[in-house]
């Protein structure tokens, strides 16, 4: 993980109308974990990841009537507030993951208290833990900078999956009797 990262940057325009066009670029960008630095320019740290999507995006937005071009870019001046502002969308991100394993916690904790420990439980409560991981890991892929929040997200979300397993193991013995 790079103090100085190369951006690639996609400065784009699209139709003011319909807005579900701006909407459209809006989701996918953040979906790849880009960061906004003004209206219609975003950035993400280099990779052939990130240059695959920002092409991809670009070429949508311009069968979307629109305009966009792809720039590798270095910051002259202001690249800690870049990184920071990256960061940031991935401790956001993170703090989220954090958020629902509160909830997943919670509900381990209701089910047990209510000796719920039946298979339909057990299985919806395994596909939840399974959807974390899988957020978590999509954080993990565009967190390429070293968000502060990872580790403890990761935690987490491990701490989730020990509790799964605690009651796990009372659904067992309750099917044992």
């Amino acid at each position: 993980m790079s103090d100085d990262p190369a951006w690639l940057m996609l400065v784009y325009r699209v139709p003011s109308k319909p807005s579900r066009l701006r909407a459209a670029v809006w989701r996918r960008l953040k979906s790849a974990g880009a960061v906004y630095l003004a209206n219609s320019v975003a950035v993400l740290p280099e990779s052939s990841t990130a240059e695959r999507t920002l092409r991809t995006l670009r070429a949508e937005v311009e069968q979307m009537g629109g305009s966009g071009q792809v720039l590798r870019a270095e910051a002259l001046a202001g690249q800690a507030d870049i990184v920071a502002a990256f960061n940031a969308a991935r401790d956001a991100e993170y703090t989220e993951v954090l958020s629902r394993c509160a909830d997943f916690q919670a509900e381990i904790d209701k089910e047990t208290k209510a000796e719920k420990f039946t298979y339909a439980e057990l299985e919806e409560n395994e596909e939840d833990l399974a959807k974390l991981r899988g957020w978590l890991d999509k954080i993990r892929t565009r967190d390429r900078l070293g968000a502060s929040r990872a580790r403890e997200a990761g935690t987490a979300v491990e701490s989730c999956a020990t509790s799964l397993e605690g009651f796990a193991e009372r659904v067992y013995a309750a099917e044992t009797g």
